[in-house]
């Protein structure tokens, strides 16, 4: 990849960048995050980040202060919500996703099955910008992370259905009690917020779609019954496989998503086969 192409210096240049999926991801090399970064490479990564909807760094030994101080160059790291198991005894803003028991107590958050696509927090008034996600113990099998890019989502979808959605705002429930995994009927009370059904990317000036199978309930001012068939148009064509990467994970793995512009999902695994992953997010902006 050419400097003049990508407008990057040539000491940046020093983290090659591999393609994940045609359409989605992208695997940065030749970083070690357990040392400081400097701007030029940073900037690699973010860019990446932002154009690629998730970025991949392979073969990693990250203590906790690592991951966070990764994360925290590129914004206010985000905090575990009072109802989420799993919280880090040191750092408010990390998460453990596990299945993993001790004294018969779970130690992390989400631990087993099958989870529909979804968009961190969007069912908050500023949802995560940016999750990442290291992998401390995984299954033999199963427990992949699928990413699907939801500026090609929105690019591919035909001009009337597009003009269909300009301007409309999706309500987003998320009942993490009662249906954390899989779309269920939720309670009264679960959290809720409502924003755009296509929402533009601060960083990029992209659009990209804003909906979700997991989370987003109804369409604002629309019939039900119109809502639903829309949503249920707008949820199978988000989840087209032409635009997802499914990452099957090893030990080392950090992966970086940018929740403005993707979304993600997770694929079965033996219950009986230890899973540990350690989160922590990017606090994003309001949608517009």
């Amino acid at each position: 990849m050419a400097a003049d192409k990508v407008g990057l210096s040539k000491a940046a240049l020093r983290a090659a960048l591999v393609p994940l999926h045609a359409q989605v991801g992208m695997e940065i090399r030749g970083v070690d995050l357990s040392h400081p970064l400097e701007e030029a490479d940073f900037s690699v990564i973010r860019n990446a980040l932002f154009g690629h909807c998730i970025i991949l760094i392979r073969a990693q030994s990250l203590s906790e202060e690592d991951q966070v101080g990764f994360a925290s160059r590129l914004g206010e790291l985000g905090r575990v919500l009072h109802n989420h198991k799993g919280g880090s005894k040191h750092h408010p803003g990390v998460m453990f996703i596990s299945n993993i028991r001790e004294n018969g107590e779970l130690i992390g958050a989400l631990p087993d099955g099958e989870m529909h696509f979804h968009s961190d927090q969007c069912y908050m008034e500023r949802p995560t910008a940016i999750s990442m996600l290291y992998a401390l113990e995984i299954p033999s099998k199963g427990g992949n992370t699928l990413f699907a890019n939801m500026y090609a989502a929105y690019d591919a979808l035909p001009v009337d259905l597009k003009a269909k959605l300009e301007g409309q705002r999706a309500l987003n429930v998320y009942d993490y009690d009662n249906s954390p995994n899989l779309r269920a009927a939720v309670k009264a009370d679960a959290p809720r917020f409502a924003h755009p059904v296509v929402r533009t990317h601060p960083a990029t000036g992209r659009r990209a779609l804003y909906i979700n199978r997991l989370m987003t309930e109804s369409i604002i001012g629309m019939p039900r019954n119109e809502s639903d068939a829309l949503l249920a148009q707008l949820f199978d064509h988000a989840e087209n496989p032409a635009w997802i990467y499914e990452h099957v994970w090893k030990v080392g793995d950090l992966i970086a998503w940018d929740n403005r512009c993707s979304m993600h999902a997770r694929t079965d695994f033996d219950a009986s086969e230890r899973r540990l992953m350690r989160r922590c997010v990017v606090l994003g902006e309001v949608p517009q």
